[in-house]
């Protein structure tokens, strides 16, 4: 269940849009001043941020400010009575998403939810579809390689090693350890068919390439690392 946060001091309008968006079927949370709003934002796992800009304590504008450094992903949208397009420039420009004026239709305000909930979910698969590491990017659904922007041209197994390397960055992986994830786990190890596949992406993704990513450590495998 998605889950919306309202910070709003007008106890009527805080109920009255949560009790709305639960018969929509998502989970609220309210709070009624700034400090106490900023702190929930960021401290819950929330999914989208309501927030007025008339506040006690912190206004809006500081609550907004706050949240958007650490959570740059996090759907804003200010819900306030000030309709000058200079406060709308403001509150924009420190970090929110939208902007709807005081009086409003609930209806209006759950379409633009829904709006900025699409939206944020079509980036969260995009950000699965890739991987990366220094300035190398796998895209997973193209399956696609570059460096420094440049492409890279991989055969099927070299993009299937890559992508196991990438996947566990930091970690030392032995040579059974990819032979058993890449080539399956009837693959002979006795081979040095991990070695020469290594040298293959070594020559693609490192040779022309600063940092050097892929590392060997004697007697227990590899590790895809900034060095």
């Amino acid at each position: 269940m998605r889950t919306i946060l309202i910070v709003e001091d007008d106890r009527r309008i805080a109920q009255n849009i949560s009790r709305s968006l639960r018969e929509e079927g998502y989970a609220t949370e309210v709070a009624y001043e700034g400090y106490a709003g900023r702190q929930l934002a960021l401290d819950q796992a929330i999914d989208l941020l309501i927030l007025d800009i008339n506040l006690p304590g912190l206004n809006g504008y500081e609550v907004c400010r706050s949240v958007r450094l650490q959570k740059p992903d996090l759907p804003i949208i200010m819900l306030t009575a000030l309709g000058e397009i200079e406060d709308k420039i403001e509150g924009l420009s420190l970090g929110a998403d939208d902007y709807l004026v005081k009086p409003f239709d609930l209806r209006e305000l759950s379409a633009r939810i829904g709006v900025w909930m699409r939206r944020a979910n079509s980036k969260q698969i995009t950000k699965e579809d890739v991987l990366q590491i220094a300035d190398l990017v796998i895209n997973l659904s193209a399956k696609t390689v570059s460096r420094q922007n440049i492409p890279i041209d991989l055969t099927a197994r070299e993009f299937t090693l890559l992508e196991y390397l990438v996947r566990n960055q930091g970690r030392v992986v032995s040579k059974m350890d990819l032979s058993e994830q890449v080539w399956g786990l009837n693959f002979d190890s006795g081979t040095n068919v991990v070695e020469v596949y290594i040298n293959y992406l070594r020559r693609k993704i490192d040779r022309d390439f600063v940092p050097k990513l892929i590392h060997t450590r004697p007697g227990l495998g590899y590790v895809l690392r900034e060095d």
